[in-house]
């Protein structure tokens, strides 16, 4: 399943894109790989916010909103980016070149909003 995240760009306009996650349902917190490199990531370090906008694959008119502070931690191994990818069947680190780093990046929710509005 796929997310949209929205992070805060240096201008403060949202800066969006599509993401990978994983949630866990142990400690109640989403969790994502990042490549270091990449705007998202700067923009998670600078303003340490966001919000990740998941719409229900079975419905489309479900979704899932979940505005977050975040935690960056370095990924040195790549081993949450092969855990995250595993559930995908895909290597994250396939996207990065030689020499870049990763992170995971963990949401603890501030606010979540559940919304159906599907037609009856």
């Amino acid at each position: 399943m796929t997310a949209t995240l929205s992070t805060i760009g240096v201008d403060g306009l949202p800066q969006v894109t599509a993401v990978a996650f994983h949630y866990d349902e142990a400690d109640g917190v989403f969790r994502i790989s990042l490549n270091d490199s990449r705007q998202k990531a700067r923009n998670l370090r600078r303003t340490p916010l966001a919000t990740l906008f998941i719409i229900d694959p079975e419905n489309r008119f479900r979704t899932l909103e979940v505005r977050a502070g975040v935690e960056v931690e370095p990924d040195a191994d790549f081993s949450f980016a092969a855990e995250a990818g595993a559930k995908y069947g895909h290597d994250f680190h396939d996207h990065d070149l030689p020499g870049q780093t990763r992170s995971k990046v963990t949401f603890h929710p501030r606010r979540i909003v559940a919304t159906d509005v599907t037609p009856h």
